[in-house]
């Protein structure tokens, strides 16, 4: 035999019930935090401004959300082509572009 006694729940930790020990873990931390606030505020206080910024940014990582970097490109070869809006008999976008060419010479 192998020692074993007792029940064995194959089912495992029912979903959305928290870890005990991760929550035990976590209280303990929380609360030495909250009992020495006061302390890591003079702590803070007393670095250098380009210390006391830098450990304001890494501490801001636990608090505000994180922004995903996005990028955004235009043109053809992402399969979209660009509006052009044609005013009548108005200036073609290539007289336009003529246009605009002349005047930038000129200044």
């Amino acid at each position: 035999m192998n020692g074993f006694k007792g029940t064995i729940n194959r089912n495992g930790r029912p979903k959305g019930q928290p870890n005990k020990v991760t929550m035990e873990v976590r209280e303990h931390f929380n609360q030495l935090i909250n009992n020495n606030l006061e302390q890591m505020q003079n702590d803070i206080k007393e670095l250098e401004p380009k210390d006391r910024l830098k450990i304001l940014l890494e501490l801001a990582k636990f608090v505000l959300p994180t922004l995903k970097a996005t990028e955004l490109t235009t043109g053809i070869e992402n399969g979209f082509s660009p509006i052009v809006i044609n005013l009548g008999n108005g200036i073609s976008p290539d007289e336009d572009k003529t246009i605009n060419a002349e005047l930038e010479a000129k200044c």
